[in-house]
């Protein structure tokens, strides 16, 4: 469909495996709109296309689904230096979030390449140029979305820039594997001994706190429960998978990644501006496992490295693997 206010055209994208697996991506943000595993969506999200082009869909800033960047995550000050030079970048209050007030989510992508046979692809690319957002240089990203035959789901980030800039970029997907309700009775497993500590606007401050004895302590399985979780959580290394499993439909996700943290969230509402596409519980009805490097790693030097320089390669690899079945 063309959109309103722009030449641009809105594609949904689909891959089938021949298990009868559907995942559904939209060119707008390069959004995961749905993934069917045994005819259940274990995607939240609007219920139509367009939704995602609406003025309230920005406003309320979730990022159903969507390609988060330049940076993912918050960056305090509202700035950062690099090379002796600051970059000033879009702020409320202070804090830089998800890339900005137009950043990835909300860009059309284009699209590159499909393959619809054996384990199904696309690959969809952004041109970022030179100060957009603030951030320095022109930067070139791509993702590759696969799914196999074996009922995985790979998503792989590339990015090259002709300038000095800070790059981090994650997939904002909210899950609730059941399909419906919340995910209070999730059982969820973090490889991690240690969480970034935030402060009042959830903010880094660049210290590292142990789970043990806290109530961010998943290194076992656990329910989520009523646990608040908006968490960035240091993944150990050589970390075993991530691990989720809905209580209801016995469906499992195993998440592997090349990244050093996973931040995951569980929004205690979802805005009401539209109808879903699955039947979400009022409180609590997904859990986003947002692979990544760290939040506000630009002020912090001991923060694995954000930066991309002319001639390197970002890249950023996650494995969703599902299980069905006992």
């Amino acid at each position: 469909m063309k959109t309103k206010d722009t030449a641009e055209e809105l594609m949904l994208l689909r891959l089938k495996n021949q298990t009868g697996t559907e995942l559904e991506i939209l060119n707008f943000g390069a959004t995961i709109f749905s993934l069917k595993i045994n005819g259940t969506n274990v995607i939240v999200g609007p219920s139509r296309p367009e939704d995602y082009l609406s003025e309230a869909y920005h406003q309320q800033g979730k990022y159903f689904g969507a390609t988060v960047g330049r940076y993912a995550g918050r960056i305090s000050k509202g700035q950062f230096t690099l090379d002796g030079k600051t970059y000033k970048l879009h702020e409320k209050n202070g804090v830089h979030l998800h890339g900005g007030n137009f950043g990835f989510s909300y860009k059309f992508w284009k699209l590159i390449e499909q393959g619809e046979e054996h384990n199904p692809y696309v690959v969809l690319e952004y041109f970022s140029p030179d100060g957009e957002e603030g951030y320095p240089g022109n930067l070139t990203v791509r993702v590759k979305y696969t799914l196999t035959e074996e009922n995985e789901v790979s998503i792989a980030y590339s990015a090259t820039t002709d300038k000095g800039t800070v790059v981090n970029i994650t997939n904002h997907a909210y899950f609730n594997l059941n399909g419906r309700g919340d995910v209070n009775g999730h059982r969820l497993q973090i490889p991690a001994d240690a969480f970034l500590e935030p402060d009042a606007q959830l903010v880094p401050t660049g210290k590292m706190t142990g789970v043990t004895g806290t109530e961010f302590d998943f290194r076992e399985v656990a329910l989520i429960g009523e646990v608040p979780l908006d968490t960035v959580y240091q993944l150990n290394e050589n970390a075993e998978k991530i691990f989720l499993k809905g209580d209801k439909s016995g469906i499992k996700l195993e998440v592997e990644t090349n990244q050093p943290a996973v931040v995951v969230y569980v929004p205690e509402d979802l805005p009401t501006d539209w109808e879903y596409s699955t039947e979400v519980g009022s409180e609590r009805a997904a859990v986003c496992l947002e692979t990544q490097k760290f939040p506000d790693a630009p002020h912090h030097s001991h923060f694995p490295s954000v930066r991309l320089s002319p001639g390197e390669t970002y890249e950023n690899t996650t494995k969703w693997k599902f299980i069905t079945g006992s």
